[in-house]
């Protein structure tokens, strides 16, 4: 029996990893991913945060080397921080199945670039699943994990923000595999690459990507909607949504395994019509692949790779409309949340004129008025080192003027090999790192992280003391110190550890106004 029901595509990846028995969830919260885990605990999965998305993806590979399925989920920008295992994992493959959601944000919506992972597919060679509505997120979700133990190789399912906080009608299939139990099969040639088994592996993993590429062409993940023979487009993810509201008269054609393509059906439906267009958001990464292949289709103007696509834009882009287009209304901007225990911290450091080389989350907000005290941001744990950078090559007294900030979440995420460069390759006049830490992860949706003492549920769980792992790196000089309750304290503070030579950690603590309530609510149901 099925169950016809409303839900988002990050709800259906859940029911979907449910449904076909996945073993474990494991991923680093990032928007527009992060409700996955969130909805897979709550229907009965074992799901966990991880400190990051590449310690999420060996897990994830430890899990399917055992037999079991894994899901792994991360926004765009955390496929870097996975990427070195994701490029070898796809040689090895795994017995179980391995599955890999990359959330991208076209628009950047909350993020700091809108790269295109479906480049990721190609350079790493690994099949990739694009669903363009939540139903296709569920359908997507387990024949992935079928996939991905038919061919043993890992499976990209590439969704975007549209796709995934969308929701639309979803009918869910009566079906409730229970994970199976785990089970290692001793395999080093398939499993340790060394030189001589990746050089073989290499091979096994083309031959596996025409395989799939011939099954693709049995047509079970394309849809073909034969209108007129005038207008024919090609059309993946959401796109293909747009293009239905925008172009009723065109035929469509909707690849939902885009890597590797079916570029024969692609072929014979381009041949179908008069003129052909690939309307796809972000880099024109399927038209470079057909015209490739020597067929001749039409992409879209420079103008429409930025941003998300919409129906009016789509119908633009069809048109060959190159005028500019008109400006989004200005909305309300961003900023700290008013009683935010991070405003008294930017308050001293822009009051004391700092260089501030900041981090990924919410205090990256410090750079917008009243404060405008955060100086560089580049990615997640790069504050310490970026800092790290200015400090040798800065004026001394400049040089003492450079402080790293960073959140406690990104801290654990990547910052702790900063700190280790900071004592292995200290300045000269030292340095000065500020966690500010509110005790959650708070700009993707105050989830856990290893120093919250909470599971992915909210139930307890060892707590990682970043005082006492900076001590134990080697840190000259640890301090706590709430600079909400003491500003002036905490201005002395940092003015002191600036005029030193000493490397100083100043763990900046108060629990976030939002999370405290519901901190307080789990702790209770926790007793």
């Amino acid at each position: 029996m099925n169950h016809r029901m409303l839900a988002s595509g990050n709800e259906a990846i859940a029911m979907g990893a449910k449904a076909c028995g996945v073993n474990i969830g494991v991923g680093y919260p990032g928007t527009p991913s992060s409700e996955i885990l969130d909805v897979f605990s709550r229907l009965g999965g074992v799901a966990q945060w991880a400190p990051n998305e590449k310690t999420a993806l060996e897990v994830g590979i430890g899990a399917a080397f055992a037999n079991g399925r894994s899901l792994i989920t991360m926004k765009h920008v955390g496929l870097n921080v996975a990427a070195d295992p994701l490029f070898t994992i796809a040689y090895s493959g795994t017995p179980g199945g391995l599955v890999i959601v990359s959330a991208d944000d076209p628009g950047m919506a909350s993020s700091q670039n809108e790269q295109d992972n479906r480049r990721y597919a190609v350079a790493a060679g690994v099949p990739m699943l694009e669903p363009a509505d939540s139903q296709e997120c569920y359908d997507f979700t387990i024949r992935a994990f079928e996939l991905s133990e038919q061919f043993r190789c890992p499976v990209l399912l590439r969704v975007t923000t549209r796709v995934c906080h969308s929701k639309c009608i979803l009918e869910k299939r009566d079906l409730e595999t229970t994970p199976r139990t785990g089970k290692f099969d001793r395999d080093p040639k398939s499993n340790v690459m060394i030189p001589a088994y990746a050089r073989i592996a290499h091979r096994k993993l083309r031959a596996k990507l025409h395989e799939l590429e011939e099954l693709n062409e049995k047509g079970e993940f394309t849809r073909w909607i034969r209108k007129g023979d005038e207008l024919g487009v090609i059309a993946t993810g959401i796109s293909f949504q747009h293009v239905r509201d925008a172009a009723p008269e065109a035929s469509l054609l909707k690849p939902g395994l885009t890597y590797p393509l079916p570029l024969e059906t692609i072929r014979r439906f381009a041949a179908s019509v008069k003129r052909c267009v690939v309307v796809e958001e972000g880099d024109p990464i399927v038209t470079e692949a057909i015209r490739a292949a020597g067929i001749p289709v039409e992409g879209k103007a420079e103008m429409f790779r930025f941003g998300e696509l919409n129906v009016n834009r789509v119908r633009r882009l069809l048109a060959g409309d190159l005028t500019p287009e008109t400006p989004p209304p200005a909305g309300k901007p961003p900023q700290l949340c008013l009683g935010c225990p991070h405003r008294k911290s930017y308050e001293a450091l822009r009051d004391l004129g700092c260089i501030v080389s900041g981090d990924i989350g919410c205090y990256t907000l410090g750079v917008l008025p009243p404060f405008e005290a955060v100086d560089t941001c580049v990615c997640m744990g790069a504050s310490v080192t970026v800092g790290l950078g200015m400090r040798k090559v800065l004026p001394e007294a400049e040089a003492r003027r450079v402080v790293s900030v960073i959140g406690d979440s990104t801290f654990l995420h990547t910052g702790i090999n900063g700190i280790v460069e900071m004592v292995y390759n200290r300045p000269a006049t030292g340095h000065v790192v500020i966690v500010l830490d509110n005790s959650t992860t708070a700009m993707t949706g105050l989830q856990e992280h290893p120093g919250t003492g909470r599971k992915l549920d909210h139930t307890p769980a060892p707590r990682v003391s970043i005082e006492e792992v900076v001590r134990g790196i080697g840190v000259d000089n640890v301090d706590v110190i709430d600079s909400t309750a003491d500003p002036a304290g905490f201005r002395e503070l940092v003015s002191r550890r600036l005029s030193s030579n000493d490397t100083s950690v100043i763990i900046v603590r108060r629990p976030c106004i939002l999370a405290l309530a519901k901190a307080k609510s789990y702790e209770g149901k926790n007793k």
